[in-house]
């Protein structure tokens, strides 16, 4: 099982290519969700008013099936598709690139519009700094009181982190922990239930 993927830090990437006049700025921003996306892309266009066009691509998930290409009033497919490119080529996801034209008087043609949107993008990309993360999984766990030492136990020999706990007459943890790994942590906190159970048959 493939649990890790590669996305860019917090820091904004930017890039930028000129072409006949005509300026291309590019920003490569971290995003996790859709919401982020149509803030930052409102922002840009806010930002950008006098802009000829706000293009954009981004690849969202682990799985990298959640993706989307804008021309915003370019030729079908010179501007998002070759943004959205790059964001391929690198095997990216959790990425927003959104490339700004500001337009210098001359067309530069399909192909001049394809390279120079894939440049752009490029170059905010390559000022971006990469990562690989790990995709995780939540498992949660509720136990008494008294069993506290031996789930700490695993905790600590499993490593995962803990998202939330609450300690009561029952408690309850959620820890996040790499896909790979959650059956076995899952396994070892049933186990405890085991022993549990065989105890208090005694």
């Amino acid at each position: 099982m493939n649990d890790e993927y590669k996305t860019i830090t917090e820091r904004v990437g930017e890039g930028y290519y000129s072409e006949k006049r005509s300026k291309f700025l590019a920003f490569a921003h971290h995003v996790e969700t859709q919401e982020q996306i149509k803030e930052l892309l409102a922002r840009y266009r806010k930002e950008y008013y006098d802009a000829r066009h706000v293009c954009y691509a981004y690849m969202l998930g682990a799985e990298r099936l959640d993706f989307r290409a804008n021309d915003d009033g370019e030729p079908s497919s010179t501007a998002g598709k070759p943004i959205l490119g790059q964001i391929n080529s690198r095997e990216l996801t959790d990425v927003l690139v959104v490339v700004v034209r500001y337009y210098g008087g001359v067309n530069l043609g399909t192909s001049g519009l394809i390279v120079a949107y894939r440049e752009a993008a490029a170059d905010a990309l390559e000022h971006a700094e990469t990562v690989t993360r790990q995709v995780e999984e939540l498992v949660t766990y509720s136990f008494a009181y008294p069993q506290m030492n031996d789930v700490m136990r695993i905790v600590k020999e499993m490593s995962p982190r803990i998202v939330s706990q609450q300690f009561d007459n029952t408690c309850e943890i959620t820890l996040a922990i790499r896909q790979s790994e959650a059956e076995q942590l899952r396994a070892k906190l049933e186990k405890l239930n085991e022993v549990r159970g065989t105890r208090n048959e005694e």
